[in-house]
């Protein structure tokens, strides 16, 4: 008698390819490319449904570069706008989770009817052009202060990057007739094309400009 114990059975012979987890069940972040090579271990494209980890990397020292970069942006989102009170830095979309992640769902959706291209691509291109890497520190010699240029850490550079973006759509939302996301949605497209119309561009570029003079 043959033995047919060696022979797979058909539930072990079918590949075990893991189920594509793509972001609101639309955007794949594993087709994302990170070009500048500084930022590749500090922006996190790990896949996933909904971009929301419970604050798992919370209280950790430097774990926050675990974040999936576009939870990361949702929670610059919680603190954008208006500040309750001078002392505090709580925005009045504190704690509203799921309704950040709603605007954002609306915002990628306009991404990708007005491009036809990843949003998350165009986020992760953006925070690319919009980090700074040069910047200047006060150095204390002989009793006098005076600037110096330095270069930005990394992963600083991608915190200085995500404020800009953020507040650069508060700011051109303020008065203005188009929605939250509309300004954020514009935001981010001019970011991506580095264009200098971009809050986040134009900020970078005038610290960068301010580093140089104090080399």
């Amino acid at each position: 008698m043959s033995d047919d114990s060696s022979q797979p059975t058909t539930a072990e012979s079918r590949s075990h390819t893991p189920p594509s987890l793509l972001l609101f069940g639309k955007w794949d972040a594993t087709a994302v490319q990170v070009t500048d090579v500084g930022l590749v271990r500090y922006i996190s494209l790990k896949p996933g449904l909904i971009p929301h980890t419970s604050g798992r990397h919370a209280h950790k020292s430097f774990h926050k570069s675990s974040v999936p970069i576009v939870e990361r942006f949702a929670n610059k989102m919680l603190n954008a706008g208006k500040r309750q009170e001078k002392k505090t830095r709580t925005g009045k979309n504190a704690g509203k989770k799921l309704k950040v992640l709603n605007k954002l769902r609306r915002v990628f959706e306009m991404i990708d009817y007005r491009t036809g291209l990843n949003p998350i691509q165009v986020l992760v291109t953006a925070i690319e052009n919009a980090a700074p890497a040069e910047e200047t520190t006060r150095i204390s010699y002989g009793g006098m202060a005076y600037p110096r240029s330095v270069d930005v850490a990394p992963q600083r550079r991608v915190d200085l990057a995500l404020r800009y973006l953020m507040v650069g759509a508060v700011r051109s939302s303020h008065k203005n007739a188009k929605s939250f996301e509309e300004c954020l949605v514009d935001e981010l497209l001019l970011a991506y094309k580095n264009d200098s119309g971009s809050f986040a561009v134009a900020r970078k570029e005038e610290r960068e400009r301010v580093a140089r003079s104090a080399r």
